[in-house]
């Protein structure tokens, strides 16, 4: 019956115009050796009232899913939502986590201290209502304001029950410096047990893209080999730049010899999609950063995704807009082009592979 299930998705390809390799390498099953989560990094507190009484707290909660036959590269998926960002389309059709899955890449679902899965904290916190659903809308980059969607976005405009789900879709953030250090405390740890890998690529959205930098800066490993930001929220600089430091989305301020850590990772991408240009203050943040990373033989970059990748419409998370097959492609090209997409057993992507290695 497998035989049978390749045999037509090379018929559909041939009958498409697609070349069957790229074609199979998208859709092929998604086959997992293994897949499953744990916490990490954090703390142990003792209760004021009663000393032998504990609490393990400011821990972060990885889930993974590792592909049958993986590439070496780990892609840790770092969220400013919900993880279910990197799960699905905007209309609920096929996400990051799946497409890069197909592709064998070893998958990481991240969520940090006090987010989430992880979410008891060591310090108490109220929570209270903040009323943002409308403000989303202009924050993802959907529409100038609520309800007014720019023209050609790539979000399903007309699907009343996706602006909800995409709006549902959030845990509590804790936008504020200490959150950063805190998170990204968790996150070194993650990066340096081997857990990962040692050829790990974060992917970020939003605030993750600065915290993604500073997890690179605590790391005491040369595990982490690239970020990719999706419209990141700040960024890190050394402190001999004439920069001062910002609160909640930068700029950081590190000491120099750290900040080079960055310098020394296979690449930085900035991605950035629809009307972003100079006068966006977070958009300038990065270019900046990318000219003091690239000051000390680093590669970093800015990428636009209408005018570098000739996509239109694109939200403020891309990888969830409608034509995130293409998007995902443009990640692939960057894997492939830095040297990351190698296999941990060589057997190749085309569809004779297929039936010789997938089938026995």
């Amino acid at each position: 019956m497998l035989t049978v299930i390749v045999l037509h998705a090379l018929l559909l390809s041939l009958a498409d115009g697609i070349a069957p390799n790229k074609r199979q390498s998208e859709r092929r099953p998604i086959l997992l050796d293994e897949s499953g989560g744990f916490p990490i990094g954090g703390k142990i507190i003792s209760s004021p009232n009663f000393p032998n009484a504990t609490l393990s707290c400011d821990h972060g909660y990885m889930e993974y899913f590792i592909p049958w036959k993986p590439r070496k590269t780990s892609l840790v998926m770092w969220h400013s939502s919900s993880t279910q960002a990197w799960q699905n389309r905007w209309d609920g059709g096929e996400g990051y986590k799946d497409m890069f899955l197909r592709r064998r890449y070893p998958v990481y679902l991240w969520d940090g201290p006090r987010i989430g899965r992880a979410n008891w904290a060591c310090e108490q916190y109220r929570y209270v209502p903040s009323y943002r659903d409308q403000g989303n809308f202009a924050a993802w980059n959907f529409g100038p304001s609520f309800p007014n969607f720019w023209p050609g976005v790539q979000f399903p405009t007309d699907n009343a029950e996706a602006w909800q789900q995409a709006t549902s879709s959030r845990y509590i953030e804790f936008d504020t410096n200490m959150n950063v250090h805190l998170e990204t405390q968790a996150a070194a740890v993650a990066a340096d047990s081997g857990k990962l890998g040692d050829s790990i690529v974060y992917l970020g959205n939003s605030a993750s893209g600065l915290r993604a930098q500073m997890t690179v800066v605590k790391s005491n490993s040369t595990n982490i080999k690239a970020i990719v930001a999706y419209e990141g929220y700040g960024c890190v600089f050394p402190d001999i730049a004439n920069i001062t430091a910002g609160e909640p989305f930068g700029p950081m301020i590190v000491p120099l010899e750290d900040f080079k850590k960055l310098a020394k990772l296979k690449a930085i991408q900035f991605v950035w999609g629809d009307h972003r240009d100079e006068s966006y203050p977070l958009l300038r943040q990065t270019r900046e950063a990318a000219k003091y990373i690239n000051m000390y033989g680093g590669n970093a970059e800015l990428f636009f995704l209408a005018k570098d990748g000739g996509l239109n419409g694109s939200t403020h998370s891309a990888f969830a807009d409608m034509d995130n097959d293409k998007v995902a492609d443009l990640l692939q090209g960057f894997l492939e082009k830095n040297g990351l997409d190698g296999y941990q057993t060589e057997i190749g992507d085309n569809v004779g592979d297929l039936d010789q290695e997938w089938l026995k």
